[in-house]
């Protein structure tokens, strides 16, 4: 199963649209508090249609708390401020995609962390960063297509 992990997201409709992503994939999601809306917002809702009720989304007080409980194998994180490109690592089941708030992206604790692999998206180096939904997305697919698409059949 891939597994994608938001770090403290900030805004509803996109935290909807990637729990619809999710459902409709077969992805867990995984959320570290504190987000900066209630997961009863309506945009939210609105966002993820009817998928919020047969969403697998966990919740976590903090990363520690997350890495305590999931014991993940392989943590990919997506940053900017990554080297490598995240379409050159191979993604094994079991593989967590983890991604920043929107205004901030991951801290550097998080990016640093022995556990992880930093990853990045491929865009102009004038821009300053991609949309959340759109980056679950990229990576959730590159994922998916080296698994040959498997959990989608």
């Amino acid at each position: 199963m891939i597994n994608i992990v938001l770090y403290q997201p900030e805004i509803p409709p996109n935290t909807g649209n990637i729990i619809r992503l999710c459902v409709n994939t077969g992805c867990a999601l995984h959320i570290i508090k504190p987000t900066a809306f209630s997961m009863d917002d309506k945009s939210l809702r609105r966002a993820g249609l009817d998928h919020y009720d047969t969403a697998n989304i966990n919740y976590y007080e903090d990363w520690e708390h997350f890495c305590t409980t999931t014991q993940p194998q392989r943590l990919y994180t997506y940053s900017t401020k990554a080297e490598q490109y995240f379409h050159t690592v191979p993604y094994p089941d079991k593989v967590y995609l983890v991604f920043g708030p929107e205004t901030r992206g991951l801290p550097s604790n998080i990016r640093d962390d022995s556990r992880c692999t930093a990853v990045k998206i491929p865009m102009k180096t004038t821009s300053r960063s991609m949309n959340l939904s759109n980056s679950v997305a990229i990576g959730l697919y590159e994922a998916l297509r080296q698994q040959g698409y498997d959990t989608l059949v």
